[in-house]
C-alpha cells in the first residue's frame, strides 16, 4: 500500500490537476490519497469533495505549516510507503510505481525522490548535499557555477541510474513508513522550509540511505503557495536554515550562519545602485530581491 499525502494552501487549480494526474497515472499497487488543506480560502476543500470523493480530506482551521500538516495525515495513513507530494506537481506515467519498485528492491533505502522537471521539461534541482556552513557560503555567493560544491553536478548524472544523495526535496519524496516511524515524522518546529532537510538527515542518521530515482518523472510548477506571500516565505526560508544549524550543529554554528547571511545580504545591498543600469524588468526583479535581503538583515537578530 502506498499512501500519498498532499498539503495544500490556496492551490485549487493546481491541486485538481495534480490529483487528476495521479488517477490517470496510478501505481499498479494499492494506494490511498490524503489531502490536508491548510485553511484555504479558495474553495479547495469543496473541489476535493465534489470531484475526488475517493480522496481522504483533512481540513485545518488555520495554516499549520508543511510539517505539522503532513504529520496529521502520516499518523492516519496505512501505507508501507508514504509519498509527500506538492499540489503544484503532475505525476508522470509510471512514476509512482517506479518509486515503489525501487524501494521494494532496495531494502536499505529509507527514501526515494523522483526526477523533477520544470514545465519546459528542463531539469529542476531535486536533491543536494547536506547543508554545511561552507556549502551555504558557497551557495550564497553563487560559486557553484565555478565548481559544484553546494549542489550536485546533476547534468553529468546518468539518466537511467539511481544516485545516492543526502537530501531530497519535499516536492516529491517517498519514504518507507518504518523509517518515518523510527525518526518520529517531520519536526513541527519548522513551519515552512528545511523540514525535509532535517527529516532526510535524521533518516540517514538512523541508518537508512536516500536515492534520487530518475526513472520516475514528476513535473513541478514550483512555489504556487509560497508566491502568495513571497517576502514572508523568503524570511521563513532562512529562519528554517538557522533552526536547522542550531538543532544539528549547535548554537555557535547558528550564529556563524547568521553572520554569513548578514555579509551576503549586505553585499547585495551595496550593489543596489548598479541595478539602475539594467533594463526595467530586470531592475524591478533585482530591487524586489534587494528589499527582501534588507528585511532579512533587520530580522536576523530575532531569528
Amino acid at each position: 500500500m502506498l499512501s500519498i499525502i498532499i498539503v495544500s494552501w490556496n492551490t485549487a487549480w493546481f491541486l485538481e490537476n495534480c490529483l487528476s494526474s495521479i488517477l490517470v497515472n496510478p501505481p499498479t499497487s494499492p494506494f490511498e490519497i490524503w489531502v490536508v488543506d491548510n485553511a484555504s480560502t479558495d474553495d479547495s476543500p469543496r473541489m476535493v469533495r465534489d470531484k475526488f470523493p475517493q480522496v481522504q480530506l483533512l481540513e485545518s482551521i488555520e495554516n499549520v505549516g508543511f510539517a505539522r500538516a503532513n504529520n496529521q495525515a502520516i499518523q492516519r495513513c496505512t501505507g508501507k510507503y508514504v509519498l509527500l507530494l506538492n499540489p503544484d506537481t503532475l505525476v508522470g506515467s509510471g512514476a509512482l510505481q517506479d518509486l515503489v519498485d525501487f524501494l521494494d528492491t532496495t531494502p536499505e533505502a529509507g527514501a526515494a525522490g523522483a526526477k523533477i522537471l520544470n514545465p519546459d521539461r528542463s531539469l529542476q534541482i531535486a536533491s543536494h548535499p547536506r547543508p554545511t556552513l561552507s556549502r551555504e557560503l558557497w551557495r550564497l555567493f553563487h560559486l557553484d557555477s565555478i565548481f559544484p560544491y553546494a549542489e550536485y553536478p546533476t547534468s553529468k548524472w546518468e539518466t537511467n541510474q539511481a544516485q545516492e544523495v543526502d537530501v531530497l526535496i519535499g516536492a516529491c519524496l517517498m519514504l518507507r513508513k518504518d523509517a518515518l516511524d523510527q525518526v518520529e515524522f517531520l519536526d513541527e518546529d519548522y513551519f515552512m522550509y528545511s523540514e525535509e532537510v532535517d527529516l532526510c538527515y535524521r533518516v540517514q542518521r538512523a541508518g537508512w540511505r536516500l536515492f534520487w530515482v530518475p526513472q520516475a518523472e514528476v513535473t513541478h510548477f514550483g512555489g504556487q503557495s509560497t508566491q502568495q506571500v513571497p517576502t514572508e516565505m523568503f524570511l521563513n526560508l532562512y529562519h528554517g536554515k538557522i533552526k536547522y544549524f542550531r538543532k544539528h550543529d549547535g548554537w555557535l554554528a547558528a550564529q556563524v550562519y547568521k553572520l554569513i547571511l548578514m555579509i551576503a545580504s549586505l553585499s547585495r545591498l551595496v550593489l543596489t545602485p548598479f541595478t539602475f543600469f539594467e533594463q526595467s524588468s530586470r531592475r524591478q526583479k533585482h530591487l524586489t530581491l534587494v528589499d527582501r535581503y534588507r528585511r532579512l538583515v533587520l530580522a536576523l537578530p530575532r531569528m
